[in-house]
C-alpha cells in the first residue's frame, strides 16, 4: 500500500474489512468510490466514471454521489441485493493532522433497512439466522428491524423443512457461521432469493439478556445471538426498540409449503410477482401498514388450534353484526400511523419533529377506538380494548413540545413550542424583538434621510447593514453611516446602534437553534422508554384493523361463518373460488357443492380443459385457508375438519435454477405431499403424469392415487385427463369419480362449470383448441387424425381380443396334447374352434343343435 497516498491507503484499509460491500467513503460533500466499487458503482447506478492520481502509476477510477442525495443511490443497491458501507469522517477537519479520521457508521443492506422504498409499507423486512446442529435439526431466528419484531424456533426434520419455513418468513437476508453447509446455503440463496451474510460471534453478552428472556436453550439461543451479535455490528447504534425473542413452534400452524403457497398464489401472484390477483389482494382491507403486515403474517400461518380460530370468528362476526361501530373504527384506524416503524425510527435516531407529530395524531386516536370497542359488548373486544395503551402521558409531553407544523430537518430550529422550556423562550424573546427593532430602523432611517428606497437588509458574509442607492448616497449625514460594502449601484451601510443590536440578534438566533436541537434529543430520549408500550398498542390496533377487513369483505361478499368437525368431513354448499368471484363477478360466478365423507376420501375429478377443474380444487383450499386464519369463507353454509397440512400441485413449471424440467418438479412435489402428509391433511393434485409418455403418466397417476387411498387416507382433490383412471371407482372403496359439465352445441363447446357425479364423457380437447381460434384448417385436420387413431384404437382392442382367443386356444391344445399354434399355423379349423366356443348352445332345440354339429362335421371332412 506504500505506493498510494495517505487518503487511499486510508481507503483501502476500511475496504479490507467490507469487501462483500460499496464503500461509500465521505470526501467533503461527496461519498466517493474507488477501484472495483466505482467500475461496478458507475454501471448499476450510471453514473459517471471517472479517475484520479492516488500515488500509484495509473490512475484509480473514481466515481461518487453527493452526500445530500446518497439515500437514494443507496437504496437503489440495496434493492439490486447489495450491501453498502457508509464510512463518514469522524473529526473536524479543521483540526485533524494529516489524513482526516473516518470510520464506517453503518453497513445497510437488505435485511436492515428502515427507511426508503425498499420498505414495503405492508411488507414485512426479515432478516433471519440459522445454526445447523445436524443433518435434520436446525435453530433459527428472524428479526424485522424495521419493526422490533423477533423470533425463534428449533426445526426438527429434512432441510426441505428449513427451507421451507425459511421461504415462509420470506426472509431477504441470511445470517450463518463460516463453516455452513455450502450446498445447503446455496439452495437457500436459488431457492428464497436471499443474499447471505456470515456471522460466528454467538456470546453472550449481558445486554442481550432482557431480550433472550424467553429463550431457555442453547439451540434457541445460538441463532438468536447470532443474529444480535450481526445486527449490532452493522448498525453500531442503538437497537432499544427489539422486541424480546418470542418461541413459537410451527407444528402450531397449518403447514403450507413453498410450492403449494406459489399454487396457491396465497400473497403473490405467479405471473405477476405481486399481490393483485392473490388472496392476500382479496382480503386487504386494512386501514393501517401494521394491520396490512399483520394479516399477511395470518396467511402465511394459518391455526390449528380450534378455539384459537374460533376466537377470531367470534371478533368478525361480532364486526359485522355492528355495521356502524365498523365504518367509524375504520376512520379512526385511517388517522393512525406506521407505530411499530415510528418506534424503530425513534430507537434507531432517525426520527424527526413530523415522525413526533405523526405518533401524536395516532396516539390521539386510540382513547375514541377504545370507547367504540366496548360498545361492541364482546369479551374478547372488551379484553383488547382494556389492552389497549393511549399513552397519555407521551401524547401530553409531545403536544406541549413539539410544533403541529415542524420543519423536516431538526437542525435549524423551528421545532419547540413557545412556552415549554423558560431558556428557549428568553432567546426567542430577544431574537423577535431584536427584529422588530430592525424593522423599526428602517422605518426611521427612512424618515430621517428621506430617502424612501433605503432598506434594513441581512447576510451570513456582512450581516445586518443599511443599503442606499447611489443617487441618494449624498442626503446620508456625514459621520454617522460607516460605509461596509460597496455595489454597483448601491452603497451599504452600518452604524453603532445596529452593530450592537446585530450582536444579539444573531447570538440569540444562534443560541435558540442550538438549544431547540438539544431539547429534541432530550425529547426523543424521552419518547424511547415509551417504545415497549407503543409495540403493545401497535399489536392490539394490527389486530382489530384484521378483524375489522375480514368484516368488511366477509359481508360485502357474502362469506359465511364456517364450522368445524372431528369426523373429517366436508360440507360446502355453492362453494365459491374468492379471487375469480372477485375478478368475475358474483353474477357470472357458478357455485358448486363438495361432500366428502369417511366413505369419499378421494375425489377423482375429470372433464374438459378450462372447465373448472383446477378452480373447483383451488377453491376447496383456499376456503380451509380463510377458515383457519378466522375469516368466513365463500359458500353458503361450509362445514370442515381443521386441516394440518395442505399440499398442491397444480400448474407446470420448470424450475430452470436448480436445473429441473417440469416432469422433474411435479414428480417432486408429489414426493414431499406424499412424504409429509397425514390423514388429517388436504391434498391437491392436478393432471400428475402429464409431462412424461401416456403409459407412464397412467401408471404413475394410478399408483399415486392407490398409495394415497390406502396409505394415507388424507382428503384428496385428484384431477385427470386419463378417462381411463375414472376405472378406479370399482377397485377403491373410498373413491369417487365427479366431472365438470360441458355439452357440445352446433359442434361448439359450452362450459357450464357445474361439478356433477361420475366421470367425464370425453375430453373435447380439439373443441377447446377451436375455442383458442387455432387456425381451421388446423382443428379439422387435428379432428381427422382423431377419427383415425380411435379407429385404429378399435382395431387393435379387436386384435389383442382375437390374440386373447389365440392363445385360450393354444391353451386349450396343451391340454389335449397338441402342440401350441399361431393363426397361420391352425388355418381355417381355427374358424371352426371359433364358431364352436362362441356357439350359443343354449339357445338351441335339439334339432338345430344337431344341425349345428353336422355343419361343424363337414367343414372339418
Amino acid at each position: 500500500m506504500h505506493q498510494y497516498t495517505p487518503m487511499i491507503q486510508q481507503y483501502l484499509r476500511v475496504k479490507a474489512e467490507y469487501l462483500d460491500a460499496f464503500l461509500f467513503f465521505r470526501l467533503g460533500d461527496f461519498y466517493e468510490m474507488f477501484f472495483e466499487d466505482a467500475l461496478k458503482a458507475s454501471q448499476e447506478l450510471e453514473i459517471t466514471l471517472t479517475s484520479r492520481e492516488g500515488g500509484s502509476e495509473d490512475r484509480i477510477p473514481m466515481c461518487g454521489v453527493p452526500y445530500h442525495a446518497a439515500a437514494g443511490y443507496i437504496e437503489q443497491l440495496v434493492q439490486k441485493g447489495y450491501k453498502v458501507a457508509i464510512c463518514e469522517q469522524t473529526e473536524d477537519p479543521r483540526q485533524a493532522k494529516g489524513v482526516v479520521k473516518r470510520e464506517v457508521v453503518q453497513l445497510i443492506t437488505p435485511g436492515t433497512v428502515m427507511e426508503g422504498k425498499g420498505l414495503q409499507e405492508k411488507e414485512n423486512n426479515y432478516i433471519v439466522s440459522i445454526s445447523m446442529y445436524t443433518g435434520s435439526s436446525f435453530g433459527i431466528a428472524y428479526n424485522d428491524l424495521s419493526t422490533g419484531e423477533s423470533r425463534a424456533s428449533i426445526i426438527n426434520g429434512s432441510s426441505d423443512l428449513l427451507l421451507n419455513e425459511v421461504s415462509t418468513i420470506g426472509a431477504k437476508e441470511v445470517v450463518v457461521d463460516s463453516n455452513f453447509d455450502q450446498i445447503l446455503l446455496k439452495t437457500i440463496k436459488d431457492r428464497c432469493n436471499a443474499i447471505i451474510s456470515f456471522e460466528d460471534k454467538v456470546e453472550n453478552n449481558k445486554e442481550f439478556s432482557e431480550i433472550l428472556s424467553e429463550l431457555v436453550t442453547d439451540e434457541l439461543q445460538s441463532p438468536a445471538l447470532r443474529l444480535l451479535h450481526y445486527l449490532k455490528k452493522t448498525q453500531k447504534r442503538s437497537l432499544d426498540h427489539l422486541q424480546p425473542f418470542s418461541v413459537y413452534e410451527t407444528n402450531h400452524f397449518m403447514k403450507i409449503d413453498y410450492y403449494s403457497k406459489r399454487n396457491l398464489e396465497l400473497t403473490e401472484s405467479i405471473r405477476g410477482k405481486g399481490s393483485k390477483g392473490t388472496l392476500l389482494w382479496l382480503l386487504d382491507e386494512t386501514a393501517t401498514a401494521m394491520g396490512g403486515r399483520m394479516l399477511k403474517q395470518w396467511i402465511d400461518r394459518p391455526l390449528i388450534s380450534e378455539s384459537d380460530i374460533t376466537k377470531r370468528l367470534e371478533l368478525v362476526e361480532t364486526m359485522i353484526q355492528h355495521y356502524f361501530e365498523r365504518q367509524d373504527l375504520r376512520e379512526l384506524l385511517k388517522g393512525v400511523y406506521d407505530l411499530e416503524r415510528l418506534a424503530g425510527r425513534v430507537a434507531f435516531g432517525n426520527a424527526n419533529a413530523r415522525d413526533f407529530i405523526q405518533l401524536k395524531n395516532s396516539l390521539l386516536q386510540i382513547p375514541a377506538i377504545i370507547q367504540l370497542i366496548q360498545q361492541l359488548n364482546q369479551n374478547d373486544a372488551d379484553e383488547l380494548a382494556g389492552e389497549l395503551d393511549p399513552c397519555d402521558d407521551l401524547t401530553n409531553l409531545l403536544e406541549q413540545s413539539i410544533m403541529d407544523n415542524p420543519p423536516l430537518t431538526v437542525k435549524e430550529g423551528g421545532i419547540i413550542k413557545d412556552g415549554f422550556h423558560k431558556e428557549l423562550d428568553t432567546y426567542r424573546d430577544a431574537s423577535r424583538n431584536g427584529k422588530n427593532w430592525i424593522a423599526e430602523l428602517e422605518r426611521e432611517e427612512r424618515q430621517r434621510t428621506g430617502i424612501k428606497s433605503l432598506k434594513v437588509g441581512y447576510n451570513r458574509v456582512f450581516g445586518y447593514y443599511i443599503e442606499v442607492t447611489r443617487a441618494n448616497v449624498h442626503l446620508l449625514e456625514e459621520g454617522r453611516y460607516e460605509r461596509k460594502q460597496t455595489l454597483t449601484n448601491a452603497e451599504r451601510y452600518i452604524t453603532p446602534e445596529l452593530k450592537e443590536k446585530e450582536a444579539l440578534i444573531l447570538q440569540a438566533d444562534e443560541k435558540c437553534v442550538d438549544l431547540e436541537y438539544s431539547l429534541f434529543m432530550e425529547i426523543r430520549e424521552s419518547v424511547k422508554t415509551f417504545i415497549p408500550r407503543l409495540q403493545k398498542a401497535a399489536k392490539i390496533i394490527s389486530e382489530l384493523d384484521v378483524y375489522q377487513s375480514f368484516a368488511t369483505v366477509s359481508e360485502a361478499r357474502h362469506y359465511v361463518r364456517p364450522t368445524f368437525n372431528k369426523k373429517r368431513e366436508i360440507k360446502l354448499t355453492d362453494g365459491r373460488h374468492p379471487v375469480v368471484e372477485k375478478v368475475m363477478g358474483s353474477q357470472e360466478y357458478v357455485p358448486n357443492d363438495c361432500i366428502m365423507d369417511s366413505e369419499k376420501e378421494v375425489q377423482l375429478i375429470t372433464g374438459p380443459n378450462m372447465s373448472g377443474k383446477s378452480t373447483y380444487m383451488r377453491q376447496i383450499a383456499l376456503t380451509a385457508i380463510m377458515a383457519q386464519i378466522g375469516c368466513f369463507v365463500p359458500a353458503v353454509s361450509a362445514e370442515i375438519p381443521i386441516f394440518d397440512q395442505v399440499f398442491t400441485r397444480i400448474g407446470a413449471a420448470d424450475d430452470l435454477i436448480a436445473g429441473q424440467s417440469t416432469f422433474m418438479v411435479e414428480m417432486l412435489e408429489a414426493k414431499n405431499a406424499i412424504t409429509n402428509a397425514t390423514k388429517d391433511s388436504l391434498i391437491l393434485f392436478d393432471e400428475i403424469g402429464r409431462g412424461t409418455s401416456t403409459y407412464d403418466g397412467m401408471a404413475l397417476a394410478q399408483a399415486i392415487i392407490e398409495y394415497i387411498h390406502d396409505r394415507i387416507g388424507a382428503k384428496t382433490l385428484f384431477s385427470t385427463h386419463y378417462h381411463e383412471l375414472t376405472a378406479l371407482e370399482e377397485k377403491l372403496e373410498r373413491l369417487n369419480n365427479i366431472h365438470v359439465s360441458a355439452i357440445e352445441q352446433q359442434g361448439k363447446l359450452v362450459f357450464l362449470h357445474k361439478v356433477k357425479a361420475g366421470p367425464a364423457d370425453k375430453s373435447y380437447g380439439i373443441h377447446v383448441a377451436e375455442l383458442a381460434e387455432l387456425p381451421k384448417e388446423l382443428i379439422d385436420r387435428a379432428a381427422d387424425i382423431l377419427t383415425e387413431l380411435e379407429s385404429e384404437n378399435k382395431n387393435k382392442t379387436k386384435t389383442k381380443e382375437t390374440d386373447q382367443s389365440s392363445q385360450h386356444l393354444n391353451e386349450q391344445l396343451a391340454f389335449f396334447g397338441e402342440p401350441a399354434a399361431t393363426k397361420k399355423e391352425l388355418g381355417p379349423e381355427y374358424k371352426v374352434i371359433e364358431e364352436i366356443r362362441t356357439a350359443k348352445l343354449l339357445e338351441m332345440n335339439p334339432l338345430q343343435a344337431m344341425n349345428f354339429l353336422y355343419e361343424i362335421q363337414k367343414k372339418l371332412n
